[in-house]
C-alpha cells in the first residue's frame, strides 16, 4: 500500500538535524573503509604494477625481471595481500588478490578453471559466512566484508580481437563479481589496434560488465555510466617510475621514441580508470556487490531453507 505524498515543511528557525551528515561522516571516518579487488590475466601483463600505480603506493611486488639473466617470476598460487592506506584522514583497508596467469601454456584447455573456481568458491564462502553472521541472534555489530568488490581483468595487447579464452573467463566471472576489463600495456598498440578492442565485441558476446544502471541514478549519473561503457576496455599503461618531462617528474615509461606519461589522457586512459574506480564509483562497487551479487545468493539460500523447512527436512546452514 503506497503512502500519500508528504508535504515538505521548512523549519521556522534553525533546529540542527542537518548536522546528521557530519555525524555519519565522523563515524565512518573512525571506522574506516574497505575495498577488495582481484587481479586476473596472463602472466607478464603488469597486474602488480597497475594496482601500485592506481594507489600511488608500492603494495604488490612486481614479478617482472629487472635483469636480462633473471629467471621469469610469476604468481603460482592465489596470493591475497592486505594494506591500510591513509589519505587526508580517510583510512582504506585494501585487500588485493593476485591470481596465477592463465593461458600461458601450450595446452590451455580448461586452464581458467582454478581461477574461476577460486573466485566462485571465495565469493560463495564469503557470502555464506556473511549470511550466517546475519542470521546469528547475537551477530557482530559490524561484519567484516571480505567479498570481492571488483575484478580487474587484463587483456593481452595482441592488436587483434578478444581471444575465446578471454570471453569464456569474463562471462564466468561476471556472474559473481563486478568485472572491469583493461587493455594491458596499451602503449604497444597503434591507435587503430586499440580501437579494434573497443568495438562492440563485448556487447556481441553478451558479457555483462560493470557499471550497471539502477532506478536510483539521476540523469547525470546515467550519462556518466554511458561514457564509461563507451571507453571499456580501458587502454592503460602502468608505471611506478618517475621520468622527467619539461623539467617535471611524472610517472611514465621511457623508450627510444619518447616518453609515455601515465597520467596524460592523450597517451592512455589510466586517469579515466583511476577516477572511475576511486573517485566516482568506489562506493557503488561496494554497494553493487551487496545489492546484486550477494542479494542473489542470499535470496537463493533463504528460499532453499524455506523449502527444506516446508518439506520437513532439517534446515542446514547456508553453504
Amino acid at each position: 500500500m503506497s503512502q500519500p505524498a508528504t508535504e515538505e515543511i521548512r523549519a521556522a528557525s534553525y533546529v540542527g538535524f542537518d548536522s546528521i551528515t557530519s555525524q555519519i561522516e565522523k563515524k565512518l571516518l573512525k571506522r574506516g573503509f574497505q575495498f577488495n579487488v582481484i587481479l586476473v590475466g596472463q602472466t607478464g601483463l603488469g597486474k602488480s604494477t597497475l594496482i601500485n600505480t592506481i594507489f600511488a603506493s608500492h603494495l604488490v611486488d612486481s614479478k617482472g625481471r629487472l635483469e636480462a639473466d633473471e629467471p621469469v617470476r610469476q604468481t603460482t598460487d592465489i596470493h591475497p595481500v592486505s594494506h591500510v592506506i591513509s589519505e587526508n584522514g580517510v583510512r582504506l583497508r585494501l585487500n588485493i588478490v593476485d591470481t596465477p596467469g592463465y593461458g600461458d601454456q601450450i595446452n590451455n584447455e580448461n586452464c581458467w578453471d582454478p581461477i574461476v573456481k577460486y573466485i566462485k568458491a571465495s565469493n560463495l564462502d564469503q557470502h555464506s559466512a556473511y549470511l550466517r553472521k546475519e542470521l546469528t541472534a547475537m551477530r557482530d555489530k559490524y561484519i567484516v566484508d571480505t567479498r570481492i568488490h571488483c575484478c580487474l581483468f587484463f587483456i593481452n595487447p595482441t592488436g587483434h580481437s578478444l581471444r575465446p579464452i578471454d570471453i569464456i573467463v569474463m562471462k564466468k566471472l561476471s556472474e559473481v563479481v563486478n568485472v572491469v576489463p583493461v587493455i594491458a600495456k596499451s602503449d604497444s598498440l597503434t591507435i587503430e589496434e586499440r580501437d579494434n578492442f573497443k568495438n562492440n565485441e563485448l556487447v556481441y558476446h553478451n558479457i555483462r560488465l560493470y557499471p550497471f544502471d539502477t532506478e536510483e541514478f539521476d540523469e547525470d549519473e546515467l550519462k556518466h555510466n554511458e561514457v564509461i561503457r563507451s571507453m571499456i576496455p580501458f587502454a592503460i599503461v602502468g608505471s611506478e617510475r618517475n621520468v622527467i618531462i619539461d623539467g617535471k617528474p611524472v610517472r611514465g615509461r621511457k623508450n627510444r621514441w619518447g616518453v609515455v606519461n601515465v597520467e596524460d589522457e592523450r597517451h592512455c586512459e589510466f586517469v579515466y580508470l583511476r577516477d572511475f574506480l576511486l573517485r566516482t564509483h568506489l562506493q557503488d562497487l561496494i554497494e553493487t556487490t551487496a545489492q546484486i551479487h550477494y542479494e542473489a545468493f542470499r535470496s537463493k539460500q533463504l528460499l532453499a531453507l524455506k523449502e527444506a523447512s516446508s518439506a520437513g527436512r532439517p534446515a542446514q546452514n547456508p553453504q
